[in-house]
């Protein structure tokens, strides 16, 4: 099973993004994007390093804010 979480791109260039997600940044390349992506932008990254897509910021807020709740749960 594989889980992503919505990052938010910070930076362009050379066809990298920079991007990050609960104050953690990392490249991910823009090889396989169709789309256009742009500075702001949240997106999905593939095992590899590769934007697989793009997600309307309101669903990655809401992904996060899930996810964020989930990891401050005690495990069982």
């Amino acid at each position: 099973m594989c889980m992503a979480i919505p990052s938010e791109v910070i930076a362009i260039e050379n066809g990298m993004a920079t991007v990050e997600c609960f104050g953690i940044k990392r490249q991910a390349s823009l090889l396989m994007m169709g789309d256009e992506v742009g500075i702001g932008d949240f997106v999905l990254i593939q095992a590899g390093g590769f934007v697989a897509e793009k997600v309307d910021r309101e669903t990655a807020l809401e992904t996060q804010a899930m996810m964020a709740e989930a990891l401050s749960q005690p495990s069982a």
